[in-house]
């Protein structure tokens, strides 16, 4: 199986970043991909930058299914290739960070909504999305059993757990990270552990390009279930990334033939119950304990 990463630039035009997106999802195609992945709000200018006062600005949102959703159903259908997107999108007066799931058949087979929504600076989540309620699905289609973990989701061992206990045999990180935002490789050994310690392959798909204040990375790269980095997207440049994925190697995996096996999840409440043992009461905020 071929996954094809797309890191491309946005301007302010959402038509004419979509029509590159296709063009882009062609090419994937064309060098013989199944699956294609995009980062992050993808077709956007990355709207969170700017705090906001107030509701969700949904006139910048949309609604799934929608125009992107329908531009890559048909493209996906054409082709015979699963599409993993992510948008903003509207749903009645929420808005949520969301990745549609489109088979190679053009249908929406589901849609994952960010469960962990971030707020710091340059990165005002809060005042754009509404938490995702959708749960954690893994879905099965035609490049294998694909779980998505949304950006800052992925930092949440539980989230990249639920997807491994599901036998996502890829996990698809959409990305809006910035030039030096994880030093020392740190999001990229995160990725790498949880491919390892979860038996699948992990895709991550990141921004590229200069936003106000915001300089977006790219660098996209997939691991392999062993833990191995397989392939990498240079940075700061627009590239479609495209990797081989040997999917025998999920069933193989160090996680799938041991670690799943052996796990002891009846112990979670007494090693719960331990923790609140041990906590101070009534800790002081100026204790040194």
């Amino acid at each position: 199986m071929r996954v094809a990463l797309v890191q491309q630039t946005t301007s302010l035009d959402v038509a004419a970043n979509r029509t590159r997106g296709l063009a882009a999802a062609r090419r994937a195609a064309q060098r013989g991909a199944n699956l294609v992945i995009f980062p992050e709000l993808a077709f956007t200018p990355f709207y969170p930058r700017q705090p906001i006062c107030g509701p969700p600005p949904l006139d910048l949102a949309e609604p799934v299914p929608g125009p992107t959703t329908d531009a890559f159903a048909a493209l996906a259908h054409d082709l015979g290739v699963v599409v993993v997107l992510n948008l903003y999108e509207r749903a009645g007066d929420r808005a949520f960070d969301s990745s549609p799931v489109i088979d190679a058949d053009g249908r929406i087979v589901g849609v994952t909504r960010m469960l962990h929504v971030a707020e710091m600076d340059g990165f005002h989540e809060q005042g754009y999305y509404t938490p995702g309620d959708n749960g954690m699905p893994v879905y099965a289609t035609a490049a294998g059993r694909i779980g998505v973990a949304i950006c800052y989701d992925r930092h949440y061992p539980e989230v990249m757990r639920s997807l491994g206990l599901q036998d996502a045999e890829i996990v698809v990180v959409p990305q809006a990270g910035t030039v030096g935002e994880w030093p020392d490789g740190l999001y990229e050994a995160e990725l790498r552990v949880a491919a390892f310690q979860n038996g699948y392959f992990t895709a991550l798909a990141n921004r590229v390009g200069r936003e106000g204040e915001l300089e977006f990375a790219g660098e996209s790269f997939v691991c392999d279930p062993a833990g191995s980095v397989i392939a990498r997207a240079p940075t700061a440049v627009e590239d479609v990334l495209v990797a081989s994925l040997d999917l025998a190697m999920v069933p193989a995996s160090h996680a799938r033939r041991l670690f799943m096996r052996d796990r002891r999840p009846e112990l979670l409440p007494h090693l719960l119950g331990l923790v609140q043992t041990h906590l101070p009461s009534n800790p002081s905020p100026h204790s040194k304990e």
